[in-house]
């Protein structure tokens, strides 16, 4: 066993036993004393495995004539002599045979040593030539793969303090290799967010790397400009599993950051010039609408909502989820919104909207697949038309507080071409709030649907609650910074109005015929 003087001890003057694992034991190194007449006077346990002779066969033997071939025992003496009659240590490369016959090239280090009785000894430190080598060689490479990759490289210690960084490195964060060492991250990166350090302490923590962490900041070298790396941490250990801290490698990723960025304003800009500004008033309704982007341009997709003034005071709500991303989702949600905007005029069924869109998406330049909602609400009826498209259901908040998910035909997606849509009358009551949404709201990848819905509901608490009060709780809640797709979300609350004449408004719903919270059925005509 090694022992060394504990730095961090605070224990003055005790020894602190390091573990085995260590570079001592990949070397393999062996100690052998001779005394003055060249006779083996020590044979360590490593000597044994390196010459092959246990203890009880070398001691008290001549080193020379064990070890040594007979060719070569007149240049071992010779040193042997030199070293004893002069002093001087000797270190160099010679053949040594080993006990099963064959010959070992090994790395010897002679010193002579005196004892308290004025007695000289020969200490001779050998290790096995290729082992050393081997060893060179790796960490040559090691350094060299180090010094000289394009990936930055740091290695922090347990308190999350620097020991090295590479060159690729020290350019990434602009500071002298010198003034990381010793330093705690923040202390170097102060424009990092605290998320970075967090999770260098969960690797060090639980040993599970952490691969391709995206990470944006400013370094002290350009403070002024955003930055942005793909950075991965693992958990550094020596062979017998002693934690020795972090290492980060990172890639800088800020021309693609900054491209990103750049399509990202330029898809919003499109998405948000084809979406309608903010509802205009309808009668008999107060509508409130949301879009929320994802967070990244390429997640950006083809989100849409509109509200249209048809005759006769009716209005048409409409909610689209053009699949895919990106540019092209945005432009191909134009169409379909202007398709909409257009059919909407011709005062049709909503089932029959429907197909003719699946007819026109069926048609586009590119194969679209897309989901909808459409629905046209009359005030002078109290009555709400609607179908869907392969789409989520519509929820409603009924004035008495409770809550249910539309039982409507769901419908096959626009651009399948199947046609399979069908519509259903819904009667609504002064003070019910109708809730059209994509599934960017309410999705998560962890939760099964229902559960997602089943939250959605669980938020439609409060009939008093304003349509924009009741979107802005929605997003507040199911919507997180990092999701990755867009939403559009559209609240429409049934304002009192006088039925126009022969308009029959339908009976209140009974007192028992929807629960709380539940999926009742809908009053349908």
């Amino acid at each position: 066993m090694c022992a060394a003087r504990s730095r961090t001890d605070p224990r003055a003057g005790e020894l602190a036993p390091t573990a085995s694992g260590g570079l001592l034991d990949l070397l393999g190194v062996a100690a052998v004393l001779l005394d003055d007449e060249g006779r083996i006077d020590l044979w360590s346990p490593q000597a044994e495995s390196l010459f092959g002779y246990s203890a009880e066969e070398a001691l008290g033997r001549f080193a020379g004539r064990l070890l040594v071939h007979e060719e070569d025992l007149e240049s071992v003496l010779d040193i042997f002599a030199q070293v004893m009659e002069g002093g001087d240590s000797w270190a160099g490369v010679f053949p040594v045979r080993h006990k099963d016959g064959g010959t070992r090239l090994v790395e010897f280090r002679n010193m002579r040593l005196m004892d308290d009785q004025g007695d000289y000894y020969a200490l001779g430190l050998a290790a096995d030539q290729t082992t050393i080598r081997r060893v060179e060689r790796d960490l040559a490479l090691s350094a060299r793969l180090v010094s000289q990759s394009p990936i930055g490289l740091g290695v922090l210690d347990t308190d999350l303090r620097y020991i090295s960084v590479n060159p690729a490195e020290e350019r990434m964060n602009g500071v002298p290799a010198a003034e990381h060492v010793g330093r705690h991250v923040q202390e170097v990166l102060p424009f990092l967010d605290a998320s970075f350090a967090a999770t260098m302490r969960q690797v060090l923590t639980t040993g599970t790397p952490v691969l391709d962490q995206y990470t944006v900041g400013r370094t002290p070298a350009d403070p002024e400009n955003e930055h942005a790396w793909s950075i991965s941490f693992h958990r550094l250990e020596t062979p017998n599993g002693k934690v020795l801290g972090v290492v980060t490698s990172s890639v800088d990723v800020t021309e693609r950051h900054r491209a990103v960025q750049e399509q990202r304003r330029t898809v919003l800009a499109l998405q948000r010039s084809l979406l309608p500004v903010s509802p205009p008033p309808r009668p008999g309704l107060a509508v409130a609408s949301r879009y929320r982007p994802a967070r990244a341009a390429v997640e950006i997709g083809g989100d849409w909502y509109d509200v249209i003034a048809l005759g006769g005071d009716k209005t048409a709500l409409v909610v689209g989820d053009v699949m895919g991303s990106g540019v092209s989702a945005a432009a191909t949600m134009g169409q379909l919104r202007t398709a909409t905007r257009t059919l909407a005029c011709l005062d049709l069924d909503p089932a029959e909207v429907l197909r003719h869109l699946d007819r026109i998406t069926q048609d586009l330049a590119q194969e679209t697949i897309a989901t909808c909602v459409y629905a046209v609400y009359d005030p002078r009826t109290g009555r709400c038309r609607m179908s869907q498209a392969g789409h989520l259901p519509a929820a409603l908040l009924h004035a008495d507080g409770t809550r249910e998910l539309l039982d409507l035909p769901t419908g096959t997606p626009l651009g399948v071409g199947k046609g399979d849509f069908d519509a259903r009358t819904v009667a609504l009551d002064p003070g019910d709030q109708l809730v059209l949404y994509t599934d960017g709201l309410v999705e998560r990848r962890d939760q099964p649907i229902d559960a997602c819905l089943d939250n959605l509901l669980s938020l439609l608490d409060d009939p008093e609650r304003s349509p924009d009060d009741t979107c802005d709780v929605l997003l507040r809640t199911l919507r997180h910074p990092g999701d990755h797709d867009d939403v559009a979300l559209l609240v429409a609350r049934v304002l009192p109005s006088v039925p126009g004449p022969g308009a029959v408004r339908p009976p209140a719903p009974g007192s028992g015929e929807h629960g709380a919270g539940g999926r009742g059925r809908s009053r349908e005509r």
